[in-house]
């Protein structure tokens, strides 16, 4: 094997990893740790507390995963279309993770216990910047989603194109949903949601041109 193919199928692959570690880590915590509700807080609330610093290495995993993968699709598209602003969209969402996991959240609504219940009495600079990192991480994985889906339309691979598609509007609705300040527990779920179908397909996004560097491996 080609060893810059094989470095760039070892950076894929990381990209693969990243979506399963997230979700996984993330929903053992949710059975596991006292106080938490998927009903009313957010994942992102696990990284206060005696155990935070599992969602905090989450988050930073995570996003280094992300990136890496970013830098193997750039490998493998750069300089054709998608080359540059998809990979450089998801490197962004990558760094935001990061960031997100640096900047912890604010505790609020009974979690950790002993929080007060409803939302901070005070906004604190590392909260605030938690939601900024967040926010710009995740309307550049909006804008990744559609970058990838006008690619597969104009390589006329329709199926991914709709799935790149819908996964972006889709994610975008549950954001500003939960942006809107509503606390009701449909909301908080369908953000879970976007969240976790984000992740299955930004995976298999790596996934897939994983693949294709297997079969070029082949030729």
């Amino acid at each position: 094997m080609n060893p810059a193919r094989g470095s760039t199928r070892l950076l894929l692959g990381s990209g693969v990893a990243a979506g399963p570690l997230y979700v996984l880590v993330g929903a053992i915590q949710m059975l596991t740790r006292q106080g938490f509700d998927p009903q009313r807080h957010a994942l992102s609330l696990m990284s206060n507390g005696d155990l935070g610093w599992i969602q905090v290495a989450n988050f930073g995993l995570s996003g280094l995963l992300v990136i890496f993968g970013a830098i193997g699709i750039r490998r493998v598209l750069h300089p054709g279309r998608a080359g540059t602003w998809g990979p450089l969209l998801l490197g962004v969402y990558g760094l935001s993770l990061i960031g997100a996991g640096i900047f912890v959240a604010d505790p609020m609504d009974g979690f950790p216990v002993g929080t007060p219940p409803g939302p901070p009495v005070i906004i604190t600079q590392h909260g605030m910047l938690h939601f900024v990192t967040g926010g710009i991480g995740f309307f550049a994985l909006i804008a990744a989603c559609l970058v990838f889906a006008r690619r597969f339309f104009k390589g006329g691979e329709r199926g991914w194109a709709l799935w790149s598609a819908a996964t972006g509007v889709g994610f975008f609705a549950g954001f500003a949903w939960i942006g809107s300040g509503s606390k009701a527990p449909a909301v908080i779920l369908t953000f879970t949601a976007v969240v976790v179908l984000a992740w299955v397909w930004l995976s298999a996004l790596m996934a897939k041109f994983l693949s294709e560097q297997g079969i070029g491996d082949r030729k």
